[in-house]
């Protein structure tokens, strides 16, 4: 039995909505204004397929978990999740973009939980997730040096972190992307970030990505998989 279309997406009381993350701009650079005209337009910016990276390990996540999309946008990832079977909450800045995600979670029947927020100051929980989700969330290292600690807070023991970031090499291809390398996450960050969790994947390399107009073709790429230890809770 299919289940019902997820509702609009929620504004977090409290928040501040300037900036956004899952666009080639950067967090600091527009404010949500900006992505709020970008994602108006009728067509889906990044399309309305999963990063094939997801797709290719979404299976870590085990069924009916409960997985965070950071930066979703337009919903394509938190989507398919959802599709999958898993309890879905897509987190972004763009009210419009969210509002494309509620659209599309309709279109496939899956319910998607939309929140309107921003990740600079937005609370995770505490062990609160099965899996969180970050796919091309590019933020100054200010605001990661945050988020990174509320993500491991967040997770869940055992629970997964699954991202993939452009790296600051991919500058040059000019294939998507930050045009800040700052905004790009290396594993060296990642290793310092998350010392004690186990790798089940870590990748720094060449690989073909297409994504809509935006995200075309040969980058530069930081993978991570990386898995809370059991047993462990981060003090809050």
């Amino acid at each position: 039995m299919l289940s019902p279309p997820a509702p609009h997406p929620r504004e977090v009381p409290g928040t501040t909505l300037g900036g956004t993350f899952g666009g080639e701009i950067g967090y600091s650079a527009m404010d949500a204004s900006f992505w709020n005209t970008r994602y108006g337009q009728s067509d889906y910016l990044y399309g309305t397929e999963p990063n094939d990276f997801l797709t290719a390990h979404s299976s870590l996540f085990p069924e009916d978990a409960e997985v965070l999309c950071l930066a979703d946008g337009e919903g394509r990832n938190g989507v398919y999740l959802a599709s999958r079977g898993l309890r879905v909450t897509a987190v972004d800045s763009s009210s419009v973009g969210l509002e494309k995600a509620r659209r599309l979670a309709a279109e496939r029947q899956v319910p998607l939980e939309a929140v309107v927020a921003d990740l600079a100051d937005w609370d995770l929980g505490v062990d609160r997730w099965d899996g969180v989700v970050s796919i091309w969330a590019h933020l100054p290292r200010e605001i990661r040096s945050t988020l990174h600690p509320r993500i491991r807070r967040a997770l869940r023991p055992g629970g997964v972190l699954l991202m993939e970031h452009y790296h600051p090499k991919q500058i040059p291809y000019g294939t998507g992307g930050p045009s800040d390398p700052a905004m790009m996450l290396t594993l060296a960050e990642l290793e310092g970030d998350f010392a004690s969790w186990e790798h089940l994947h870590v990748f720094e390399g060449e690989r073909n990505v297409q994504e809509g107009d935006k995200h075309s073709g040969l980058s530069y790429v930081t993978q991570a998989i990386l898995r809370k230890p059991r047993g462990s809770r981060e003090l809050p």
